[in-house]
């Protein structure tokens, strides 16, 4: 008799264990929905000329939402957080947090500008159906997949302040930018307008993308 007592209260257990894990896990997939339809509502504003509107305290995405989003960094890049976020982790390769903000400003600043996209994903991907990337990582074959968990969770939230309007423009409008350690020939025709320890930032003279 006790025995069975036992066992009962043994399965009830496990039975609320199962319900807990359950609901968790729903709660933490309906937490990356939410951030990935408020990116996309962010990312239209920001693509919208002109637009300062400062972001709503119910539109922005918080920084328990953005992690929830390709927790692994294996996700395909199909919605905005995970394009800018491994944009920003890929581009900047260890590199400092301030770096990683600037890169995230020159994708925000390209969202509409005339010549680019009016997304962030199709920012990020511009230039590959000629095989001539607009950012590197996207096109040189290799694995996309994130090495360092600590680094991509804090391009995520770099992504998310970036997003959500919340990023000081460090790199004063540019819309291009290179590694120091080159020279590109296009450098010459544009108006540099920032730098940081690895790179160097730009805007065209004219304000006209090429």
């Amino acid at each position: 008799m006790r025995f069975k007592w036992v066992a009962t209260c043994f399965a009830i257990i496990l039975l609320f264990l199962l319900l807990f894990l359950m609901t968790s896990q729903e709660q933490e997939n309906g937490t990356a929905e939410d951030a990935e339809d408020k990116a996309q509502v962010l990312e239209q504003k920001a693509a919208e000329e002109g637009s300062e509107t400062p972001v709503r305290k119910s539109e922005a995405i918080t920084p328990t939402e953005v992690q929830a989003v390709d927790p692994a960094g294996a996700a395909p890049l199909d919605d905005a957080i995970t394009c800018l976020a491994r944009s920003i982790y890929w581009e900047i390769k260890g590199g400092a947090a301030v770096e990683m903000e600037a890169v995230a400003s020159v994708v925000m600043n390209r969202l509409g500008h005339e010549g680019f996209p009016d997304t962030v994903c199709a920012v990020v991907k511009q230039g590959s159906e000629q095989h001539a990337c607009e950012f590197s990582w996207w096109c040189d074959g290799r694995p996309d997949q994130v090495k360092e968990d600590d680094r991509y969770a804090l391009a995520k939230e770099v992504a998310r302040k970036a997003l959500n309007q919340q990023l000081k423009d460090r790199t004063r409008g540019a819309l291009y930018f290179h590694d120091r350690t080159v020279k590109p020939a296009w450098a010459k025709e544009y108006i540099k307008t920032a730098e940081t320890r690895s790179f160097l930032f730009y805007r065209p003279r004219d304000g006209t993308a090429r």
